[in-house]
């Protein structure tokens, strides 16, 4: 019997917050409520039905608290925002010497599409959404609520 290789494939590092804001190039400052910080990573192998089923999963995941405490509640129950921005350094590589590759990110021209196709997905599902600026230099201020943070990935297996 011959081993089945999974990889992972396009990830969202979602970041249960109060609020946040991100401010780009040291000028414009754009603010969120209650609801998620999205660091969004794109791979070479990616495919816009990736970023559909991230974006669903994301509004969907139950990590809000109902009135017992338990994780029940999804963004979209919670009519959270969601601050989205592109993190190629998810798919970082340091296991060998001291300078991460970053080889396995997408390229900018592909990971762009991508990335918008996420954003305006979340969006179709009503969820407000405000994003960073791909490729430019960005301060990003998280209120990690809890702290909960969880990484979601599409693996080739689906």
């Amino acid at each position: 019997m011959s081993a089945v290789r999974i990889y992972f494939i396009m990830k969202a590092l979602v970041q249960r917050v109060t609020k946040a804001s991100v401010t780009v190039e040291h000028t414009e400052r754009r603010e969120t409520g209650r609801g998620f910080v999205v660091l969004l990573g794109v791979s070479p192998d990616d495919t816009e039905g990736d970023a559909l089923w991230l974006a669903d999963k994301t509004a969907k995941l139950r990590v809000f608290p109902n009135e017992e405490g338990k994780f029940d509640k999804s963004l979209l129950d919670i009519k959270g925002d969601a601050l989205v921005i592109s993190q190629f350094t998810l798919y970082a590589d340091a296991r060998k010497g001291c300078r991460p590759d970053f080889t396995a990110a997408a390229r900018p021209e592909a990971a762009i599409k991508l990335y918008e196709c996420y954003v305006r997905a979340l969006g179709g599902l009503a969820v407000p959404v405000k994003t960073g600026e791909f490729g430019a230099h960005m301060d990003v201020e998280i209120f990690n609520d809890g702290p909960v943070t969880i990484m979601l990935e599409r693996t080739n297996g689906k």
